[in-house]
């Protein structure tokens, strides 16, 4: 059983975390940098932006991993400034992690370093450098302190996102308490094939790198790829794995029921990100879930699902409140998908209730009236059903608003 649990990154064994202000942000009032550590050696995995434009901490950690045959002490992570497009940037994110490393007594090779912010705007290491002390002082395994790093990583974001679970795999003596904790920001340039967002998740589970790496790189598939504020891929997007073996479990190093169980249990900690990335979407007043079911393939529903969730046209009519299915299903033809347009069954969830808005490709009659209210909430499931096969999927976004607009033009200032 999957248990939801306080406690964010620093819930598993091992695990330190810290946040402040260093003085990258203008804004005092801000926290900018953020630290998590490893009390040992710890198996790491990431995944990374698709953008052929990426981040200079993105190479570093790539490297670094690849040096340290995927394994981890430390992650560090700064907001206010991406480091990315810049001259010398590489040379910025190294010297940070080498000074932190000399600060915790631990290689360089064994630091993952992230930024995120502005980008094309060269970062100051000074500010960074000069606070790494102070920062490593702070590092507490508490509640508080995960709560001060994920609020370190923030940028139009509205608030924190965390979230833990614990639960049991086989032990040498028996089943052993296992924990996972996530932390993540991400609000706008957010798009399917990973997003602007910075995602650092924790773990005491024994786990080979390999099969980490593994476990990893197939859930984003169905999570993080499948969430979208705005159409835009980010250049920094990085989503790491640390897991230390600190809970006693028989170690993971090939498939089979530990794995299978460590698998839900990092979904439902990236699931929980995901929705809560998309509800905090850049200006955003309402969470979109699209769900398309009877699909030919389970990639062909992914590419549906996300097809309604991107299209401008949907998100602006949910914040409208206006049950305008047709976009639905102009969004669902333009996907590059083959499906029976006379298939096609539309229906709107929400708390206030649900209401089919389209059957077999074409509008029937339903209540005006009902329909708005059943969108005017907080929370709505657009639900899709083909007749094309079995196959199901489902993608996260939000509706599209004047403040998006608003935030965005004006970013850097």
């Amino acid at each position: 059983m999957i248990t939801l649990i306080d406690g964010g990154v620093c819930a598993a064994q091992g695990f330190k975390a810290a946040g402040m202000h260093a003085g990258i942000r203008k804004n005092r009032s801000k926290s900018d940098l953020a630290l998590i550590t490893s009390s040992i050696a710890a198996a790491t995995a990431a995944v990374y932006t698709k953008n052929l434009v990426k981040g200079a901490p993105i190479a570093v950690t790539k490297a670094h991993l690849a040096a340290s045959h995927g394994y981890a002490n430390a992650i560090i992570c700064n907001s206010g400034n991406a480091n990315t497009c810049n001259p010398g940037g590489e040379a910025v994110a190294q010297e940070t992690c080498e000074a932190l490393a000399q600060h915790l007594g631990i290689s360089p090779n064994t630091v993952v370093v992230a930024s995120t912010g502005v980008i094309g705007e060269p970062l100051n290491p000074e500010p960074i450098l000069t606070a790494i002390p102070n920062l490593t002082q702070r590092l507490a395994a508490s509640t508080a302190a995960a709560h001060e790093a994920a609020e370190a990583i923030l940028t139009t974001d509205t608030h924190a996102k965390e979230v833990a679970v614990s639960f049991e795999l086989p032990g040498p003596h028996g089943p052993v308490l296992c924990k996972l904790g996530g932390m993540a920001k991400g609000s706008g340039m957010i798009h399917p094939d990973m997003a602007t967002m910075l995602v650092f998740i924790t773990s005491d589970v024994a786990i080979s790198p390999e099969m980490l790496q593994l476990a990893l790189s197939t859930d984003v598939q169905r999570s993080f790829n499948m969430t979208s504020v705005d159409g835009d891929t980010s250049t920094n997007d990085t989503v790491a794995i640390l897991a230390n073996g600190l809970a006693g479990n028989t170690p993971i190093e090939t498939r089979g029921e530990g794995f299978a169980t460590f698998m839900k249990a990092l979904n439902s900690v990236t699931l929980h990100l995901c929705k809560m990335i998309a509800g905090d979407g850049e200006g955003a007043t309402k969470l979109l879930e699209c769900t398309v079911r009877g699909a030919a393939s389970e990639a062909a529903a992914q590419a549906l699902a996300k097809s309604v969730i991107t299209s401008s046209l949907v998100k602006t009519a949910m914040f409208g409140a206006d049950a305008n299915w047709g976009r639905v299903l102009c969004a669902l033809g333009y996907a590059g998908v083959p499906l029976d347009p006379f298939g096609i069954t539309v229906a709107f969830e929400s708390a206030a209730g649900t209401i089919t808005v389209c059957e077999n490709g074409v509008g029937i009659g339903f209540s005006e009236e009902r329909a708005k209210q059943i969108l005017l909430e907080k929370e709505i499931t657009i639900h899709v059903q083909l007749a094309d096969g079995a196959a199901q999927a489902t993608a996260w976004g939000c509706d599209l608003t004047y403040d998006y607009v608003h935030i965005n033009g004006d970013y850097r200032s």
